[in-house]
């Protein structure tokens, strides 16, 4: 078996047989950065990006501590980007003692990163459900086994809690989840990379005004 060394070795970046580089001129980009994010991702759905509404989900905890995992994306726009969770989770326990976050999105096929961070709020709790139930039945049912991040005793027990939570979300496709929680990240800096054959990476952030009126533009080196 070959070392993680030698792995890291054989691997290319931004593989041009699977990798286009789009030009990026930050001279015609729009004013506000969720217009600018809606582009892009569209442009990474249109080029099969793999799961693009992926993203990483950083926080920290009572000590500061970071902690990150994979979340998916449930909506982008003036009120913030949002996303899911239960609030007893790990995460959702990190947001209530430091609603602070960072987001970054990678789309290796176009060779862009979007990183997004700012304070994050709770939306209602019927805005949270309307979210769930519009869904597919299996969100529902990971939603209703509940006890997210704590200690499982055993596979049978997870299994036993999956399928009950299977039947109750097909039998009951409106059912009540009440730690499920939908959060808004309200960006006080947005960034854009845009990968450069040359090493030449073109890096757009986005911060938001003292006034929170709008958004100040700046170039960043690579």
């Amino acid at each position: 078996m070959k070392s993680v060394h030698e792995l890291l070795r054989s691997l290319r970046v931004w593989d041009p047989a699977v990798t286009e580089l789009p030009p990026f001129d930050p001279s015609g980009t729009p004013g506000d950065p969720v217009d600018l994010f809606t582009r892009w991702f569209a442009e990474a759905v249109a080029a099969g990006q793999t799961e693009p509404h992926t993203v990483s989900l950083a926080t920290s905890d009572a000590d500061g501590l970071p902690d990150v995992r994979i979340v998916m994306l449930h909506g982008a726009d003036a009120g913030g980007w949002s996303f899911a969770t239960h609030a007893d989770s790990r995460k959702g326990r990190q947001l209530a003692g430091r609603p602070y976050a960072a987001l970054a999105f990678y789309w290796p096929v176009l060779g862009r990163q979007v990183r997004v961070r700012g304070p994050v709020a709770a939306a209602p709790a019927e805005e949270a459900m309307a979210d769930l139930h519009a869904r597919s039945t299996g969100a529902l049912a990971a939603a209703l086994t509940g006890r997210q991040s704590a200690e499982l005793d055993s596979p049978d027990e997870l299994t036993r809690a999956s399928e009950a939570a299977w039947q109750r979300a097909a039998r009951e496709p409106t059912a009540p989840a009440p730690t499920w929680t939908l959060y808004r990240l309200r960006p006080d800096e947005v960034e854009f990379f845009q990968g450069e054959p040359h090493r030449r990476h073109v890096r757009l952030a986005y911060l938001r005004t003292e006034n929170e009126a709008g958004w100040h533009q700046r170039l960043l080196w690579p």
